[in-house]
């Protein structure tokens, strides 16, 4: 089954589990939408679950922005931000040091357009799980896309997913419980390896596949 999918800034476990099992094609022709995983993102640090967003120039009250052409704000460091709160969250985490090097590019260059920011976020992660980054991107926007399978709806954080995750150890689980469907990073400091096998291997209901 081939599944559009939004790309969205380092992208959640129930996201990349459904890329690890299935077809993917991007959605790259969409509008842009405030408050969606297209430039926000969670991690664990030792309070919690913690917000990782990246800022956006505005342009005004147009409506309609398509997704491909949304600039990052650079006037701001948030790349130096998300970065130090990377480091604090996870540099105690098993497999920190081991991908460190990878993950700190994307953080130390400035980029223009948030959609090819996420696309390199994703080909990056790929990378480090030693799968193949998938290249197919859509032409034309369609609200009801044929013989694909709508997964857009994964870029949108409101509402409860039905995604029976299966738990892993996370940094700081000493002193808070479980925290569900964070960033890949989380899973990647903590799993590293390891963490190809267990996207493989999660239960994608959400999907109804």
């Amino acid at each position: 089954m081939k599944i559009l999918l939004n790309p969205a800034y380092i992208p959640d476990i129930a996201t990349f589990s459904a890329i690890a099992q299935h077809e993917v094609c991007w959605e790259v022709q969409d509008n842009f939408q405030k408050q969606t995983y297209r430039n926000r993102a969670y991690v664990c640090n030792d309070r919690g679950r913690h917000m990782l967003s990246i800022p956006v120039q505005h342009v005004g009250n147009k409506q309609g922005r398509l997704n491909k052409d949304v600039k990052l704000d650079n006037t701001y460091e948030w790349q130096r931000q998300h970065w130090r709160t990377l480091i604090t969250a996870y540099r105690t985490s098993p497999f920190f040091e081991f991908y460190e090097d990878e993950i700190a590019p994307l953080y130390e260059k400035q980029y223009d357009y948030l959609l090819d920011y996420n696309l390199l976020t994703i080909e990056t992660i790929c990378d480090c799980l030693q799968m193949d980054m998938p290249a197919e991107k859509n032409t034309v926007f369609e609200a009801n896309p044929v013989d694909v399978f709508d997964g857009r709806f994964l870029v949108n954080p409101k509402g409860k997913l039905n995604f029976d995750q299966e738990e892993y150890n996370q940094v700081f689980s000493d002193r808070n419980k479980f925290s569900p469907n964070t960033s890949i990073l989380d899973l990647l400091f903590n799993e590293g390896t390891n963490a190809l096998s267990y996207l493989k291997n999660q239960k994608l209901t959400f999907l109804n596949a």
